[in-house]
């Protein structure tokens, strides 16, 4: 097919499945930060930033006491949670430090800046902020050139407010 999808099409929520969903909540509500907008007794809760309905499902359907699927197989690489602009994202990294919460890893794409971690149920998470698209890179041939270099993770820590 060489017609690209409407423009407008955008990403609404993810849902995860988890084992202990209080657990989750302590986590994605209680150092991230989203808010709750409902919930199905202690099966499964809808979160969101801004009161939006959901940006991120939350259940135990089919994965309560679960344990994470092994590596090598298929599956949810991460789930991508985008700040509007640095300083969210440093307060974002402020509160991972608070909790004790490591990260997997820190890097900046040229395009973006991103924090690579996993939740309490082993789910991979990225919380990132774009860069203005005028400062994106460019190769020579008009494409982007998204790199993978070293994020200075105290220097963002150092904009938290």
């Amino acid at each position: 097919m060489s017609e690209s999808i409407d423009p407008r099409v955008d990403i609404g929520h993810v849902h995860l499945k988890v084992s202990d969903l209080q657990r989750s909540l302590d986590f994605y509500v209680g150092v991230l930060g989203f808010e709750v907008q409902g919930r199905y007794g202690t099966q499964a809760a809808f979160i969101s930033a801004g009161g939006y309905h959901h940006h991120i499902g939350l259940n135990t359907w089919e994965s309560h006491g679960g344990t994470p699927p092994p590596h090598g197989h298929t599956g949810l690489y991460h789930a991508a949670i985008r700040y509007p602009d640095r300083k969210t994202l440093a307060d974002a990294l402020r509160r991972l430090v608070e909790a004790g919460i490591q990260l997997d890893g820190a890097a900046d794409h040229g395009v973006s800046e991103a924090l690579y971690l996993r939740d309490p149920d082993g789910n991979g998470l990225e919380l990132y902020r774009d860069r203005p698209r005028g400062e994106w890179p460019q190769n020579d041939d008009g494409s982007l050139g998204i790199v993978t270099e070293p994020l200075d993770v105290n220097a963002l820590l150092g904009e938290a407010p």
